[in-house]
């Protein structure tokens, strides 16, 4: 997406950061920049990756004169965020290719973990999904199947203005359609990450004030109009 602002001639340089590190942790630098990267870390600034899994992705922590004291009158809350090293844990997976560009890959209390011991992050598949102009908005969380398995399963509000226009009216068709689309994106991913479950919302998410969607809201998980095991294509 940066790319494509870009090619129109605004410039964007992306970084990282939190409240609780005043509030740059990294920053792609002016004159050059990886556009997938969150940037690298800014000069005082130690990153590294904690807890890593196979696929050297684990939990982002940093250490600076940046990083808080801690927070106010909530010694177990800091004693949570800031080791005994002063290492402040972001809650944030992400890992540091071999020139030192630190990634982001979601949300520590996001991810999904399947039976098998993979993890799943959401974020990533939300972004294949909304590329797609049928689906207007996505959450996608782990679901126990009848094996006891957590599978991948998105929770989908489609495009009420594509579907209009493309005269898609019927349950059916939108069902379809947004079959469609979670096809395309489960090829872009591995296996283990593919969406196994959608279930289909026929109102927008309960938003913060900035427009992102709280995912744990219990009321988000209601008024769901269709589920339907992807597999078996079965209508529940």
């Amino acid at each position: 997406m940066l790319v494509d602002f870009k090619t129109m001639g605004l410039p964007i340089i992306q970084g990282y950061g939190m409240t609780e590190c005043a509030p740059i942790i990294a920053l792609n630098p002016d004159r050059f920049s990886t556009d997938a990267a969150a940037g690298l870390p800014l000069p005082g600034t130690e990153i590294k990756i904690i807890d890593k899994d196979e696929n050297g992705i684990g939990e982002v922590v940093c250490r600076s004169d940046s990083v808080m004291m801690g927070y106010y009158k909530d010694p177990k809350a800091t004693a949570e965020a800031i080791d005994e090293d002063g290492w402040l844990h972001t809650g944030d997976y992400g890992f540091i290719d071999g020139d030192g560009w630190l990634y982001i890959t979601g949300r520590k209390k996001n991810v999904i973990v399947t039976k098998g011991g993979k993890n799943i992050f959401p974020e990533e598949i939300e972004l294949y999904l909304l590329m797609d102009e049928a689906i207007s908005e996505v959450i996608v969380y782990g679901r126990e199947d009848l094996a006891d398995d957590v599978v991948c399963t998105a929770l989908i509000v489609p495009s009420k203005v594509y579907m209009e226009e493309n005269q898609l009216t019927t349950d059916e068709d939108m069902y379809d359609r947004i079959k469609l689309a979670v096809e395309n994106a489960n090829i872009k991913v591995p296996a283990y990450k593919r969406v196994r479950r959608i279930e289909i919302r026929d109102e927008e998410f309960i938003k913060t004030t900035t427009l992102k969607i709280k995912r744990f809201e219990k009321e988000n998980y209601e008024y769901r109009l269709d589920s339907a095991s992807f597999e078996e294509g079965r209508r529940f």
